[in-house]
């Protein structure tokens, strides 16, 4: 059941892969004026292969959040997902909707206007922004000085990684923010980071400058939603602590606020590492490391077991970031 509240509070949140909608899934039932900032630099799988053939931003992760924030009936919502089997010689493995939003992209002459107009078509509750309007190739430089080209394969090695950054794809230019994304983060009350994938979802849009440079002058309240689980050729042997040190380190000031960690333990055997093949062991906590950081920490139970696979709760999360929220501003 949707809650309506007399004053919104602005929430911007950024990220991508599959943690992402499930916040987005509960901030849109809680009465929030939502801004989805979504990464482009996916190239892998469906999404690699329209950004390759098309020379269009991936569309994957904006699929998953526009269905995410929309309230189109199951129905709808199954056909857009539907992903078509790995035997179909050319449609192999594409989503359908992310052949839709290739071809309103191709329409339109912009992933960005596409994105705006299919969130008018699935009455979507929120803004949903590509975090740039052209697409980026994400360069990874590990500790050994090896580089890195592309996020699909960064976590092949096993490396350990020393930082991050992002190119556009097609030309030289330094990568822009996408329109409206820069001041929907400086009018924002909050400005969440996560779930996901540290290196892969998270740090892309933040090493784009402008995008970095408006988190540090925000106003909102910075919180990030750790992880659970640490995830191969990633954030392996890492801590909680360890994820907040690498978002300073990349933009070169402590800017979060508040983390989020999980503090339930999934039990033993559990996971179906054959499904979820990216993920190692739980996240160990450092709290004292946290602190020295400059974060506040909310540690409680934000597990979801479900289908083998570990999740946040996205209603249980969106409790802590209203308390946070109203807190801070009302």
């Amino acid at each position: 059941m949707k809650t309506y509240r007399i004053r919104k509070p602005k929430i911007v949140v950024v990220g991508g892969g599959t943690g992402l909608p499930v916040i987005l899934k509960s901030l849109r039932n809680q009465g929030a004026e939502i801004t989805a900032v979504v990464t482009v630099a996916d190239d892998g799988g469906s999404s690699g292969e329209i950004r390759k053939s098309m020379n269009l931003t991936p569309p994957g992760d904006l699929r998953n959040v526009l269905v995410a924030l929309s309230d189109m009936p199951q129905l709808y919502e199954d056909i857009f997902q539907y992903r078509f089997n790995e035997q179909d010689q050319y449609f192999a493995n594409h989503a359908i909707g992310n052949l839709i939003i290739a071809a309103v992209s191709e329409m339109r002459g912009s992933t960005y206007e596409a994105i705006q107009l299919l969130s008018k078509m699935m009455h979507v509750d929120g803004h949903i922004y590509p975090s740039s309007e052209r697409p980026l190739t994400l360069h990874a430089v590990f500790k050994d000085g090896t580089v890195a080209v592309g996020e699909s394969t960064i976590a092949v090695d096993r490396k350990t990684i020393d930082h991050v950054f992002v190119t556009n794809t097609n030309d030289d230019e330094q990568p822009k923010a996408a329109r409206k994304v820069v001041t929907a983060i400086e009018e924002a009350d909050m400005i969440v980071l996560g779930p996901g994938s540290l290196f892969t979802s998270i740090l892309p849009n933040l090493v784009i400058g402008e995008i970095g440079e408006a988190i540090l002058r925000r106003s909102g309240e910075v919180v990030y939603i750790c992880n659970i689980m640490t995830q191969k050729g990633e954030t392996e042997h890492f801590t909680d602590a360890d994820h907040i040190r690498v978002l300073h380190e990349h933009l070169g000031e402590k800017f979060v606020d508040t983390v989020l960690v999980n503090t339930e333990p999934v039990p033993d055997g559990y996971m179906d590492f054959d499904v979820y093949d990216e993920y190692l062991v739980q996240v160990v906590h450092d709290f004292q490391g946290l602190r020295e950081e400059g974060c506040r920490v909310i540690s409680t139970d934000f597990l979801e077991l479900r289908s083998g696979g570990v999740f946040h709760d996205g209603e249980k999360v969106v409790e802590e970031l209203f308390r946070i929220v109203f807190g801070a501003k009302y």
